[in-house]
């Protein structure tokens, strides 16, 4: 990569940040990797290569749809599908990206979308012969079986089924028998042939545990729709908690892996700056060793930041939620007189609270209706499996951000989650970062809310004096939020402003504009600097 910026040769430069994209979408880093593909992307237009710009939007997409931000990948996916349409040379991509979007869609429960794709992958795709064409009919052809049981289509499902299973013959791997499997399972259990739906189903999950390790979370998936048609949702719930834990133990080393690595690279650039800042810090006195002390906490945390901001997505498009979050939970500790180190912790700990989200499985981040009591249950781990993140990072610094994400479900009352605590036993910082949590989500769209006026918000939370909130920071909090609105007028923006310096929010922006065809002229060698 280093060589390749020197030589400033551009499509090897878009090819290699490309390529690292995929090995940072394949680990499970989707800010590096939306990083990479943005970079890349702007390199591609830069030199007006459509056709190259198609595999980019296409990849960038698959990162987007393992983050299970599915709105957003099929964004990627018809742009990939309509760049590849003029180009010839991408014909393969344009069939991929199709498919990809059906894949999406089914995720998203929009039929409309999902099939409109998967017939056209399918037209493009009419007479398979090679073992990659056969697989990729068998994946068309059962994302179209399982759009259609969306919809109650069950014998119309059949018969795209069955034609996955006639190419799944002819391509004769471990994934393709998989597909056409877990479809039929589903196809038996929508049928009424629940027992041998459920058995063959259960069979898929266990050939996705030795053959196809990658599919297992769809196959657990699957098993959980299954049982849910069924009308046996005890065992659907057991098979979403192997879920949780599968994705807790993937996420969980994931993201302690990009962290160390990260912490390492850091580390490495020090040494060699060790005698000068050593200097500068004698010279300058303890003020100058304190921000470098604080911009090293910045710099050590700042990969788990952007991993929390991916944990958000699902309910905050635009990722600033945990920057406001963690200024105005500052602010408000400096308003009961925490020092101004404590204050600064808390800044960048809070930001953190969420990333626990990261481990709960999408069936329940995604799911439009209410969520069941099980569900529900699995949904508050996210408290507990944030905190132990944190505390394998091995950031001194990080006990904050661990009691944060552990507490900030809990209530002034003990009727919160995870531990009941009450009073005063909750820590400080968790109170100020939950009063600042609860009133950003009121004021902001989510999936399922629209935004609230700041005055009903702030009305809402007097509500909860003494119930869900410290009374006394409630009441500070009621008065510190109008006088920041007069104080700084556009309270949103004062609030993320820490957000300008995300590296995953400029590349998601600059991505923004690249859909939209307004993508603002940059030298492409400064982009990563």
């Amino acid at each position: 990569m280093a060589q390749t910026r020197v030589l400033r040769d551009l499509p090897l430069l878009r090819k290699a940040l490309t390529f690292l994209g995929v090995m940072h979408m394949e680990t499970g880093n989707l800010p590096e990797a939306t990083a990479c593909f943005s970079e890349a992307l702007a390199i591609a237009q830069q030199l007006g290569d459509s056709g190259a710009e198609a595999p980019v939007w296409n990849n960038l997409g698959l990162a987007l749809q393992n983050a299970a931000q599915y709105a957003d990948a099929i964004q990627c996916f018809e742009r990939a599908a309509t760049l590849a349409e003029v180009s010839p040379a991408f014909s393969h991509v344009r069939r991929q990206a199709l498919a990809n979007i059906a894949g999406c869609a089914l995720h998203l429960h929009d039929v409309r979308t999902g099939i409109k794709a998967v017939r056209k992958a399918i037209e493009l795709n009419p007479d398979p012969q090679t073992a990659t064409d056969c697989l990729s009919r068998v994946i068309s052809e059962s994302n179209y079986a399982r759009l259609l049981l969306e919809v109650g289509e069950t014998g119309h499902a059949a018969e795209h089924c069955e034609k996955a299973r006639i190419y799944a013959a002819k391509a004769p791997t471990a994934r393709a028998e998989f597909a056409a499997s877990l479809t039929s399972g589903l196809i038996d259990v929508h049928s009424g042939r629940v027992d041998v739906g459920l058995t063959r189903l259960k069979r898929t999950l266990e050939q996705a545990r030795l053959n196809v390790r990658s599919e297992v979370r769809d196959a657990l998936s699957a098993c959980v729709t299954g049982y849910e048609v069924a009308g046996q949702p005890d065992v659907a719930l057991v098979y979403l908690h192997e879920l949780l834990a599968l994705n807790k133990e993937a996420k969980e080393a994931q993201v302690l892996m990009h962290h160390r690595e990260h912490v390492a690279r850091l580390e490495k650039a020090e040494q060699g700056a060790e005698t000068i800042d050593h200097t500068l810090a004698w010279q300058q006195g303890k003020l100058r060793v304190q921000l470098g002390e604080r911009e090293l906490v910045r710099n050590r945390i700042l990969l788990l930041e952007q991993q929390s901001v991916a944990a958000e997505l699902h309910d905050d498009a635009t990722g600033e939620h945990c920057y406001r979050v963690g200024r105005l939970a500052s602010i408000l500790g400096r308003e009961i007189g925490l020092e101004d180190d404590v204050c600064f912790l808390i800044d960048l700990a809070a930001r953190l609270h969420d990333i626990g989200k990261l481990v709960v499985p999408d069936a329940i981040l995604l799911k439009p209706g209410k969520l069941t009591p099980g569900e529900r249950q699995i949904m508050e781990t996210h408290t507990t499996a944030g905190a132990q993140i944190l505390a394998k990072t091995n950031v001194p610094q990080m006990h904050v951000a661990e009691e944060i994400a552990l507490h900030h479900h809990e209530r002034w009352d003990g009727t919160g989650y995870p531990m009941r605590l009450r009073g005063t036993a909750i820590p400080i910082a968790a109170r100020v970062t939950a009063l600042a949590d609860v009133f950003d989500a009121l004021t902001h769209v989510r999936p399922y809310k629209h935004a609230w006026p700041i005055n009903e918000a702030l009305a809402e939370i007097k509500s909860l004096r003494g119930k869900q909130f410290d009374p006394e920071l409630t009441d500070l909090f009621l008065d510190l939020v109008p006088r920041l609105q007069r104080e700084v007028g556009d309270l949103d923006a004062f609030l993320a402003v820490e957000a300008k310096n995300s590296p995953f929010i400029k590349a998601r922006r600059q991505i923004a504009a690249a859909l939209k065809g307004t993508e603002p002229s940059r030298s492409l060698f400064e982009l990563r600097r």
